[in-house]
């Protein structure tokens, strides 16, 4: 009882907080004072835009706007939905929201607190909800019971929108006290994945992660990575999304992902760390303000070593959850021109020539459609754009039954390095170097295991006998499957005319 009674003043402390606190800054009702930004004119006309842009379809549909301030993204979620509902806890803002937007008869204005209980929204009543800047002014509590409500709220099919200030402060409005929460992405990812939702026949639903990223505009403007958004959209829980679910809870579990930087160096998760980095990307010969897509970008070293030495503009995609989550973490304080995002390579669309770079290192072994994903790469690249890739393959011929449930039981797709380069060809590239380089990595791969056979007694204690067993046992495998000449590693370079 004590407990409950406690949890019930804390978060009627944080509700008369966080009013306290907005009521404060509500007086001056601009863009400036929501944005807590005094460049906040300049980064809106670019960032909202970006932030619509980012949004499933709508039209014509149901919108639940959460923590709608005066209205910056209002109007605009008017013109294209069917119905707005925009909603924010202070009276004087959503008034001036009202004053702006209700010459749109689609929108209706409400003045509730979202954790309130007497809030009543209908379950599976909106297409979309939309907030941006909501979560963090909310306790860790009120966070995963806000999420649990938009579950229900939200149609099957519907979508979650969310941007959050993530880490630390981004803007640099003066402020007497500060009762926003900067979490790590991780805790928001957390609590909206665990949420689930139930029919009346019992049916089980879910959120799947469709994207985690940077807004790009705050990378661009202020080399800041800690605003991040998440699009989730409302799925029944036997749907599938096993291999993503692989890749986090099995091959790429947070304490897996650490393992194997502590093999490969600081930053990398992937053969030769920062050695195979710099030479391969020495042969980009990147110039200073060039865009760079990096596919499998896993925990960001290459990213940083792009955007750092030659002052690119780098975006890192992944499907692993985790090695995003750590590559944010990483990118605090760095004052790089890097991006990240959690997507899946082979359904994610850019326009066309929006890169002069697209690198890769030891990932598209996962996609077997591998032609369909390198045509997209072509269109994506610039006219004149490189591609490097670096990845798994295999002999020519018919594979060992071995090394058969090997690549069946991984999930691969592998090609021998000759098969690789033509369907980069096939795709429309020109000069392209297929280069096997296989006795590179087994010479890596040998220095990487006598490093950590040497370093046994460190190693088992800072992870553990488990994991320096499975990472012996591995880079052994690998190496003897090197060995009889089953696994190849190849290196690609092509370029678009």
């Amino acid at each position: 009882m004590a407990a409950a009674a406690n949890s019930i003043v804390t978060a009627v402390e944080e509700r008369a907080a966080q009013k306290s606190y907005w009521t404060e800054h509500s007086k001056d009702l601009t863009v400036e004072a929501m944005m807590l930004d005094s460049r906040a004119s300049d980064l809106d006309k670019e960032e909202r835009p970006e932030v619509l842009s980012l949004l499933p379809s709508y039209k014509g549909k149901t919108v639940l706007e959460l923590g709608a301030g005066i209205g910056r993204f209002t109007g605009d979620l008017a013109k294209e939905a069917g119905q707005v509902i925009a909603m924010d806890f202070i009276e004087s803002v959503i008034k001036k929201n009202e004053s702006i937007n209700g010459h749109h008869k689609n929108i209706s204005f409400v003045c509730a607190d979202v954790t309130s209980p007497d809030l009543k929204i209908d379950a599976e009543s909106v297409d979309l909800i939309f907030s941006n800047w909501l979560l963090m002014y909310l306790s860790d509590a009120e966070v995963e019971y806000v999420a649990a409500r938009m579950i229900k709220w939200v149609k099957v099919g519907g979508f979650i929108f969310f941007r959050e200030s993530c880490f630390h402060q981004s803007g640099d409005s003066k402020r007497k006290v500060n009762p926003t929460h900067y979490r790590e992405p991780r805790f928001y990812t957390k609590a909206f994945k665990e949420c689930h939702a139930y029919d009346a026949h019992g049916n089980s639903f879910e959120l799947s992660l469709l994207s985690c990223k940077c807004i790009g505009a705050y990378v661009r403007n202020k080399k800041n990575q800690n605003q991040i958004c998440w699009i989730l959209q409302k799925v029944k829980s036997t749907d599938d999304r096993d291999f993503q679910r692989f890749l986090d809870n099995v091959q790429y579990k947070n304490s897996g992902i650490l393992r194997y930087e502590r093999v490969f160096g600081e930053g990398f998760v992937s053969t030769g760390g920062i050695e195979t980095t710099k030479e391969f990307v020495a042969k980009l010969e990147l110039k200073p303000g060039q865009t760079v897509l990096d596919v499998g970008c896993g925990i960001g070293g290459g990213d940083f070593y792009m955007a750092e030495k030659f002052d690119a503009n780098v975006v890192g995609i992944d499907l692993s959850v985790n090695m995003v989550s750590f590559a944010l973490e990483r990118a605090i304080g760095r004052k790089c021109s890097v991006e990240f995002e959690v997507a899946d390579c082979t359904t994610k669309q850019y326009p066309e020539s929006t890169f002069d770079v697209i690198y890769s290192r030891d990932t598209i072994l996962h996609i077997q459609d591998k032609p369909a994903l390198f045509k997209n790469f072509f269109k994506w690249l610039k006219p004149g754009g490189k591609v490097l890739i670096s990845d798994y393959c295999r002999r020519s011929g018919e594979p060992s039954e071995e090394f058969s449930k090997y690549i069946e039981q991984r999930g691969y797709d592998l090609h021998d390095v000759e098969t690789y380069g033509q369907m980069l060809k096939d795709a429309g590239f020109h000069e392209v170097v297929a280069e096997d380089r296989t006795e590179q990595f087994i010479a890596v791969l040998q220095r990487e295991l006598d490093a950590v056979e040497k370093d046994k007694e460190t190693f088992i204690s800072d992870c553990s006998q488990e994991d320096y067993g499975d990472i012996v046992d591995g880079w052994k495998s690998k190496l003897n499957r090197t060995a009889a000449g089953e696994q190849r590693w190849g290196l690609f370079i092509a370029k678009k005319k």
